[in-house]
């Protein structure tokens, strides 16, 4: 997921006009497509839809657990699919278009230091405070845009789990085996070769670079 990422999705929202989701309206705009009908390879763990997620319940906006993205993005993860099939593997996406007001749910939240139920299993040696500074919370996503999307391959190891924020969830933390950074490196060298730029806090989150109008919006996933 990339809550964190500010750069990049600053960089993404200043790089032309908003064409799409001009004041993040509610209606999906054109060129918004179903991740299942181009790559429906793709498994679809959606952790925002449900309660498997850091902050313990489904999140604003996630009417459904399904992978939207813009049409540039899920063609070319598509693409990546279709390699990663020749190698034996299988992309699994925890997130994908996320509204912006599961981002502002994550802002609230975050401002809430008396809620700490997830604290164990997703930010055990950071305060919850220090999540904005340290670049895990971000008020702006491209996730919001359409362009970023959370993966992995399906059953392998990365180190550490999805959206665990720590050091060690850095794409090339020294704190993980062999095993686990041979796999975070495949998986980065796979997205980088169809477009896709790696956000080196989070070993998960990739971005689809070169989108010259990618705007933020806020439809329900349904």
């Amino acid at each position: 997921m990339l809550i964190g990422g500010a750069q990049v999705a600053i960089s993404l929202l200043t790089l032309g006009p908003a064409c799409g989701c001009a004041a993040a309206r509610a209606e999906r705009p054109e060129g918004f497509v179903r991740l299942a009908d181009l790559a429906p390879g793709v498994q679809q763990d959606m952790r925002y839809a449900g309660a498997n997620n850091f902050i313990g319940r489904p999140l604003p906006g996630y009417g459904a657990p399904r992978c939207w993205l813009r049409r540039e993005a899920a063609e070319a993860l598509a693409a990546a699919q279709k390699d990663a099939e020749k190698i034996g593997l299988r992309l699994v996406v925890y997130d994908c278009y996320r509204p912006q007001r599961a981002t502002r749910a994550f802002i609230e939240w975050a401002q809430d230091g008396a809620d700490q139920t997830q604290k164990a299993e997703y930010y055990p040696h950071i305060d919850k405070r220090a999540l904005f500074e340290r670049g895990y919370i971000a008020k702006n996503s491209a996730h919001s845009t359409g362009v970023a999307v959370d993966l992995a391959f399906a059953g392998l190891d990365f180190g550490a789990h999805f959206d665990l924020f720590d050091d060690i969830s850095a794409t090339r933390s020294p704190a993980i085996s062999a095993t686990a950074r041979q796999n975070r490196e495949r998986l980065v060298a796979l997205m980088r070769a169809h477009g896709f730029a790696n956000f080196d806090q989070e070993w998960w989150h990739f971005t689809l670079e070169g989108v010259k109008d990618a705007a933020p919006c806020d439809f329900e996933i349904e």
